[in-house]
């Protein structure tokens, strides 16, 4: 009876334990297989060290700036300016207009808001 009851728990300590597998089923993906072979294979084609020829332009330089020339009669050419009679600037007229125009928005500023109405 002793081998009997080693048996019976022998099995039951097997029954009670639970069946992992360490190694899983490898399921292979056949695409993936497929598209790194040939990702791995893939080689570029070769460019020529002269590719950018004609598709690049050449830098060049734009051209220097030339100095102002001075004008080589500069006393006659300021004697014509002084001469001139000068233009009457038309600034001032606006400016009375803005500075009443300002009173004008201050004083609207400080207006007090009408109070509405309350809706019954």
């Amino acid at each position: 009876m002793s081998a009997f009851l080693r048996q019976a728990t022998t099995v039951a300590r097997t029954a009670s334990v639970r069946a992992f597998s360490s190694t899983s089923v490898a399921r292979r993906d056949i695409v993936q297989e497929l598209y790194l072979r040939e990702l791995k294979s893939y080689k570029p084609p070769a460019v020529p060290k002269d590719a950018h020829v004609g598709v690049v332009k050449q830098y060049t330089l734009p051209p220097a700036p030339q100095p102002p020339m001075v004008p080589t009669d500069l006393a006659s050419e300021l004697a014509t300016y002084e001469a001139q009679e000068p233009t009457k600037v038309a600034a001032a007229a606006p400016a009375e207009e803005e500075a009443s125009g300002a009173e004008e928005f201050l004083t609207f500023l400080e207006q007090d808001l009408p109070k509405e109405e309350a809706h019954h």
